[in-house]
């Protein structure tokens, strides 16, 4: 436990520190989003034991959502946040009373057509701008009150949020709701017998996961000022189960240390090795597969016997 604090500390110090370390914060900002949109979909993964392939259905249809509405309806940036959630919810009640019929493999297939389903949506629809996206959003401002035009008020905003969700995360893990999908998780017919309604609880955690996503999508959105149809691709569903899984599924800190390793390599190696970025982050996870099968944190926390996650 003591390792678990000094490591979610060393982190939030860094965070906080970051602007005077002279990162750039559109990258930082980046990387927490991603981060959010991990641990959203190791909620899912990680404790309720969905595999879902269609995650960045959630993710981009919120940042769509976002970006239309501040750029063409000229909604606040608050607003354009939250409604951007609502979409990820309300899309995430539908494929998941759909997808929580079916187990393992034919639950995946189930979220991959669907995520599919809504790529060609957003691929045909009017207001998403078809191939060329949707272009200059803006950031705004909080509440008429904190203008997020610069990268410093623009970060800030982002970590305080990011920082509410991983608690967010956390409260859902340990409170009973939590204890109960961890149950259905490592023993389905079992939690069955003790009378547990597992499909109510396996669609509240899918709808929880598909928010937190969308949540993620929606300041992706605003940071970068663009959304595009990769928000909504398969290899952005493909991305965070890569991240999850680097990291170490089923633990706190695992999605941010993956994402943070997928989005590095990503962001500093793309200029060195161009194409080969996709290549070098395969071999990265085959390495981790071999090397640490519970993931980096997972396993660390296995082999010095401390609960990093």
């Amino acid at each position: 436990m003591r390792s678990h604090i000094s490591l979610q500390l060393a982190f939030g110090l860094f965070a906080l520190c970051v602007p005077v370390l002279g990162i750039y914060p559109v990258f930082m900002m980046q990387l927490l989003c991603f981060a959010m949109f991990a641990c959203a979909f190791d909620l899912l993964l990680g404790f309720g034991g969905m595999l879902s392939f269609g995650h960045a259905a959630f993710f981009g249809s919120a940042a769509y959502a976002t970006g239309w509405l501040v750029t063409a309806q000229g909604w606040g940036t608050a607003e354009a946040i939250a409604a951007g959630v609502a979409v990820a919810a309300s899309l995430g009640f539908v494929v998941g009373a759909i997808a929580i019929r079916r187990q393992g493999i034919y639950f995946a297939m189930i979220t991959l057509a669907l995520s599919q389903l809504v790529y060609f949506v957003c691929l045909q629809a009017p207001f998403t701008g078809g191939e060329n996206g949707l272009q200059g959003v803006p950031r705004g401002n909080l509440l008429g009150l904190l203008p997020l035009r610069s990268d410093l008020s623009m970060y800030y905003f982002v970590l305080a949020i990011f920082v509410a969700v991983i608690l967010f995360i956390r409260r859902i893990v340990h409170s009973p709701f939590g204890q109960v999908l961890k149950a259905i998780r490592d023993n389905e017919p079992r939690a069955v017998s003790l009378g547990y309604e597992i499909n109510r609880h396996k669609l509240v955690a899918f709808i929880l996961s598909a928010a937190l996503s969308g949540l993620a999508g929606s300041l992706k959105a605003l940071v970068l000022g663009f959304v595009t149809l990769s928000d909504v691709q398969q290899s952005t569903s493909g991305l965070v189960v890569l991240m999850t899984l680097i990291g170490g599924m089923g633990t706190f800190s695992g999605p941010i240390v993956g994402a943070a390793i997928i989005v590095t390599l990503q962001e500093y190696l793309s200029d060195l090795a161009g194409g080969w970025v996709t290549v070098i982050i395969g071999g990265v996870f085959v390495a981790c597969v071999l090397a640490f099968r519970r993931g980096i944190v997972g396993e660390l926390a296995v082999r010095v016997g401390s609960k990093l996650g």
